[in-house]
């Protein structure tokens, strides 16, 4: 038994390394790249042992400013994003949880179909009237675009953390007078915090690393990072690798560290519901 144990545990070990190999390495490389002489970043064999430089950076700053505020826009637009998805998710979580009917549960389903719809089906449709209320190229059109994106999935998982939340509570705030919003404000968002940073999250990461739809919303004055950077590669100069991954780097570490440190509510939402009784 003993060894039968250790025997899965490390197969478990190896497979946890696998993955961390197969995530990680891309991501070494372009930070890595992102510090290396030109000359250097597809030399063969690869040298693992280098002087770090800044030029790429430095280039980047000169050649590209348009990337920096291109991460002004991703900050802005991924901030309203998230505001939207959260208060939405939240009220509508609430609703769903508090509230039973026929109507309400067939909609779920509907909730996670939604979901599972490809970006790309609804931008034709979505086009001509995002024009004729005149919001393209501008950050709300993208804001309104990603919180609706991902509210489906937000309530869908605010449902889920509000259940495990006593009614009883709700009930003791009725007695005192309180309306349904003030129990919402006061009762439930204080202990669904969990379940709204989760959310959070996950809009986030989808917001900053948005593409198709900055593609086709937005021409100058909303562009966003992934945009700018994939003008770089489309170069008619050619693609200068160094600059590239150093705009990978300044376009992955925001995100990159927001989700190391929020990664205990990242973990919380993908198992929201998994030990409910």
């Amino acid at each position: 038994m003993r060894i039968k144990r250790l025997i899965i545990g490390s197969g478990k070990a190896v497979a946890v390394a696998a993955l961390l190999l197969w995530s990680l390495l891309p991501i070494a490389f372009i930070v890595m790249s992102s510090f290396k002489p030109g000359r250097e970043i597809f030399a063969v064999p690869p040298h693992y042992i280098f002087t770090p430089t800044l030029d790429h950076f430095t280039t980047l700053w000169t050649r590209w400013g348009v990337f920096f505020d291109g991460l002004v826009n991703s900050t802005i637009i991924t901030a309203g994003a998230t505001a939207l998805a959260v208060i939405a998710s939240t009220a509508a979580g609430y609703a769903y949880s508090r509230n039973s009917s026929r109507f309400l549960d067939s909609s779920v389903l509907f909730l996670i179909v939604v979901r599972l719809i490809p970006p790309i089906v609804v931008t034709l449709p979505l086009f001509p009237i995002v024009n004729a209320l005149q919001v393209n190229d501008t950050h709300v059109v993208l804001m309104v675009l990603y919180a609706t994106f991902f509210v489906s999935l937000g309530t869908v998982l605010m449902r889920t953390f509000i259940d495990q939340i006593p009614r009883e509570l709700d009930e003791a705030a009725q007695i005192d007078g309180a309306g349904r919003w003030t129990i919402l404000r006061r009762v439930i968002v204080p202990l669904a915090a969990p379940g709204i940073l989760a959310v959070a999250v996950f809009v986030v990461v989808f917001s900053w690393n948005e593409f198709l739809f900055a593609f086709i919303f937005t021409a100058t004055k909303a562009k966003t990072a992934p945009l700018v950077i994939s003008e770089m590669i489309g170069s008619i100069d050619g693609v200068d690798w160094g600059v590239l991954f150093a705009a990978s780097t300044l376009q992955l570490a925001p995100v990159l560290l927001f989700v190391i440190f929020m990664n205990r509510y990242l973990v919380a939402g993908m198992t929201a519901g998994a030990t409910k009784g």
